[in-house]
């Protein structure tokens, strides 16, 4: 018995020696690796020391930390970066839906500032400032070299109050200025209208309140079309919406699905993966859908398209989104300020990955340009050349005996909607697009 405890007992040794033998080199690795990295901060110390002794001019400490801060985050990713005091509470303010500013959701890019989209009503949208322009200067100075942060602060300002910003935009050959009044920014994040028996639900972003007015602006439609048996489909317009709270997507998402994941998220322990899936109901009641995406459709919005589509739940109609397929978590830190880190990416429920990609749509129709030489009486006579005459616009003709009262009454309303759809071809076509989808859906689905 006593042998075989020593010999048990010598196992044990024989294990912890050869353990040992195997986690020496990599104890010297790591011990050489946290060498590397206090000699780093020893060598951030020094400079910092340095900076305040010996720079020309007295240099505030708090500020030279934080553009540390700051830089170190922002060399990550272009969506990583430091929020002071201030910045943590205009991003609260702003994802509460109203905030002060021009209305531009922007990236960085080749160091100048990328417009991901302007929002609907603000001076930026009024302004004629597009998805994918950049914006060089700011009242005159260049924004080359400096941190996102720093520039959209150049851009901030009293409310009332006129900035300048120097615009590059694809197809124009100059760089030229737009001048741009500061004005406070109150989004309505969701707009739902009727255009004919298609409801249209306009998301502008995704704050705390846009599942709320998603859920509110069906409910409104559904009741002027009639009832729900009216209604021909849904649009989901998400141009130019850059994206938001990544729970509001979800919801938004989920109000369409019976079942199914909605999105997953990956970060860089498997631990601290994601899985979202949705819940039953479908607030449509099973009505085809059409959403429409553009380049300014950003991240919430890839997310919604994206769920959509996987699950062939709607066609997505327009052009390619944005790309955006990171998630930013919001860590308070002390001193009231916060930190905005990439921790992880989203995919969509068939496992792909838009990161830098975007959403293909299912059919791509791109936005006509408008032509603004062509106005007036030339606008009028190209809008009548070559317009149909039809039996009705003679004189004298024969009355059509097959039909009541009622069901003339009825075509006469039905031709009513499509002369809209057709009039909105003029002021918006991809819309116009996806409501022609949505009738032609209908004209050829079995009757109940």
């Amino acid at each position: 018995m006593k042998k075989m405890w020593m010999a048990a007992a010598g196992g044990i040794v024989a294990g912890v020696l050869a353990t040992t033998q195997v986690a020496g080199p990599l104890l010297a690795q790591e011990a050489a690796k946290n060498s590397s990295v206090y000699e780093q901060l020893d060598l951030f110390g020094d400079i910092f020391e340095r900076i305040r002794g010996q720079y020309v001019e007295e240099v505030d400490s708090k500020k030279l930390i934080e553009a540390a801060i700051n830089g170190m985050l922002t060399s990550l990713d272009p969506h990583s970066s430091y929020l002071n005091e201030e910045d943590f509470a205009a991003m609260q303010v702003q994802t509460r839906g109203e905030f002060g500013g021009l209305g531009l959701e922007v990236t960085q890019e080749q160091g100048f500032v990328k417009v991901i989209s302007p929002m609907d009503g603000t001076p930026a949208d009024k302004a004629g400032i597009k998805s994918g322009d950049f914006i060089t200067q700011v009242n005159g100075e260049a924004v080359n070299g400096l941190t996102l942060d720093q520039a959209v602060d150049m851009m901030r300002g009293e409310i009332g109050s006129e900035v300048t910003l120097t615009v590059v935009r694809e197809g124009v050959k100059d760089p030229f200025d737009v001048s741009l009044v500061r004005d406070t920014i109150k989004l309505t994040a969701v707009k739902p209208r009727l255009v004919g028996g298609t409801v249209v639900l306009r998301i502008t972003t995704f704050n705390d309140q846009t599942f709320p007015g998603v859920e509110e602006g069906i409910k409104k439609m559904v009741a002027e079309a009639g009832g729900m048996d009216k209604v021909n489909g849904f649009v989901i317009d998400l141009r130019n919406n850059p994206g938001g709270l990544l729970n509001q997507a979800i919801l938004v998402a989920d109000a369409f699905l019976d079942k199914g994941e909605v999105v997953s998220t990956r970060g860089r322990n498997p631990q601290d993966s994601e899985r979202f899936n949705a819940t039953p109901g479908d607030m449509a009641e099973g009505k085809p859908i059409v959403v429409l995406i553009n380049g300014g459709s950003a991240s919430a919005s890839e997310i919604v398209s994206g769920a959509l589509q996987d699950h062939r739940r709607a066609i997505v109609v327009g052009t390619r989104s944005f790309g955006k397929g990171s998630v930013q978590s919001l860590i308070p830190l002390k001193g009231e300020g916060a930190m905005r880190l990439t921790t992880a990416r989203y995919y969509t429920p068939s496992g792909r990955s838009i990161q830098a990609l975007g959403v293909m749509p299912d059919i791509v129709v791109n936005q006509p340009a408008v032509d603004p030489n062509q106005q007036g009486t030339e606008a009028k006579a190209a809008e009548t050349e070559g317009k149909d005459r039809h039996e009705s616009d003679l004189r004298g003709i024969l009355s059509n005996d097959s039909m009541t009262e009622d069901e003339k009454k009825q075509l006469e309303e039905q031709r009513a909607r499509v002369e809209e759809s057709a009039k909105l071809r003029d002021e918006d076509y991809q819309l116009a697009y996806a409501i022609d989808i949505l009738r032609g859906l209908a004209a050829v689905a079995p009757k109940p």
